[in-house]
């Protein structure tokens, strides 16, 4: 199936070219040198990139919910929640951390769980972060990212398919995806 033609409004991605994305953005974190104890992604969104790089580095991963894209059938930024509570795989948050999503958009969630992930884990030592995409209207710096985007598109991700699809519709998604191998 062919996407749509990227514009400066929209970003079109396939899964060939997001995981792509992820595998270029582990390896700008790994050039960098920066050594890392354990990676927090933020979910929805980071819970893919996050989930390869802790493959990738071998530490633990730790999964913080946030909710801020819920109006307007996602496409309009609301207030922020922030779970109270992470779940790591392995031990607790300390030393240093790799925070990860997929995007950092106006940059609003990312200060905010900055803030709370250092006010709720004193034994964090040090909190870098990576995204694959900075737009251009951000107000915070990711310190590692693959792609800046200054025209602040808006970005469809391959896995945006399962957002409208609903479990009667399963049998026939099924069929259709077995019909086009």
């Amino acid at each position: 199936m062919s996407l749509p033609t990227s514009t400066d409004s929209d970003l079109w991605v396939s899964w060939d070219e997001y995981h792509h994305l992820v595998e270029r953005l582990g390896l700008i974190v790994y050039k960098s040198g920066w050594k890392f104890d354990s990676i927090v992604c933020l979910a929805r969104g980071g819970v893919r990139v996050g989930d390869v790089l802790s493959r990738v580095f071998d530490v633990p991963l730790g999964i913080l919910a946030t909710s801020s894209y819920r109006e307007a059938a996602g496409t309009v930024q609301g207030q922020l929640d922030i779970a109270q509570f992470i779940t790591i795989t392995k031990g607790t948050l300390e030393g240093r951390v790799l925070l990860v999503d997929d995007m950092v958009d106006t940059g609003l969630t990312f200060s905010k769980v900055q803030e709370h992930l250092l006010k709720q884990f004193p034994s964090i030592i040090e909190l870098r972060s990576a995204v694959l995409w900075w737009k251009g209207h951000a107000k915070v710096e990711p310190n590692y990212y693959v792609d800046k985007l200054p025209t602040n598109p808006w970005i469809h991700q391959p896995f945006e398919d399962y957002d409208s699809l609903r479990p009667h519709q399963l049998e026939a998604w099924v069929r259709k995806g077995v019909e086009n191998n």
